[in-house]
């Protein structure tokens, strides 16, 4: 007997180029974001250039709200309906609630398919890397059990750091968890993150942008040595430090990064302009197989 077909659902903070999005079949649940009183759902800000002038020259933040109960039932009975379980990952539940509304709404709906909730304890690269993973899994005829133990097994194996080019965002948000400590005089470096246990947690702290370059090659380097040779790049109003990023992978792994892109408003709200990430996973987890 074949499995139900699985639909893949996320949402917004995956920053994956619209376009593969659409042409996977991945579904999207948005997350929102209140930028001088104006609510927007962050899938249909495609110019996020206008969001980060704003960033830069407002004297107070824009806010973020997770998706509701209501807008993952929007995308989860359709698919229901259609006679597909689903696969649901979101950003880590230690930085925002919306692995817990997805939850709450696959308990709404009850038996009318088998919903896997997924927290991926990551966001953006980190994101779309256990998405592009169980979504091959997916693709290969694996059923909802299959796929989960995919998006599982990709987000122990994925690591991603990132940098930023100052925490002045991080501390006007509240949102800077265990690197607390380099609040202070600590303003103006650039530190180095990543996720633990699906909290933020400092790397190291560097006093330049090429120092923070250099940084993430080596972290490149290291994925590149312990076989996680597929690699992603994002960035935040810094193309042309993107570039370097992208240059250096070239070097270190003979191959093109599996996606480029700009980090949005909601990550970027705290992150803010100059934020350069970049991380690695298995390519064995992005094959189409069943198990």
């Amino acid at each position: 007997m074949s499995a139900t077909p699985v639909a893949v659902v996320t949402d917004s903070t995956h920053y994956l180029p619209r376009e593969l999005v659409a042409s996977r079949g991945i579904h999207v649940v948005s997350l929102y974001v209140n930028q001088g009183g104006v609510i927007t759902k962050e899938s249909e800000m495609p110019d996020f250039d206008a969001f980060y002038d704003g960033l830069r020259t407002e004297a107070k933040l824009p806010t973020t709200s997770q998706p509701s109960i209501g807008d993952f039932i929007e995308v989860y009975e359709p698919l229901a309906a259609a006679g597909q379980d689903i696969v649901s990952i979101h950003l880590s539940g230690g930085v925002s609630g919306t692995v817990e509304s997805a939850r709450q709404a696959a308990a709404e709906l009850g038996a009318r398919c088998r919903i896997e909730v997924v927290d991926s304890l990551s966001t953006a690269g980190g994101l779309a890397m256990v998405v592009l993973a169980a979504q091959a899994a997916a693709d290969g005829g694996a059923g909802v059990e299959l796929v989960a133990e995919r998006a599982r097994e990709a987000l122990e194996q994925m690591k991603i750091w990132f940098s930023v080019d100052t925490l002045e965002y991080f501390q006007r948000g509240g949102r800077i968890g265990r690197a607390q400590a380099w609040i202070g005089g600590a303003l103006s470096v650039k530190p180095i993150l990543s996720f633990s246990d699906g909290t933020l947690q400092p790397i190291e702290r560097v006093r330049t942008r090429r120092r923070a370059v250099e940084r993430m090659l080596d972290h490149l380097r290291a994925r590149q040595a312990d076989g996680a040779t597929a690699w992603v790049v994002q960035h935040i109003q810094s193309p042309d430090y993107a570039a370097k990023l992208v240059e250096g992978g070239r070097e270190i792994f003979g191959t093109e990064p599996l996606l480029v892109t700009e980090v949005g408003p909601v990550l970027g709200t705290y992150a803010g302009p100059g934020m350069l990430g970049v991380g690695g996973i298995p390519p064995s987890l992005l094959q189409k197989r069943r198990q």
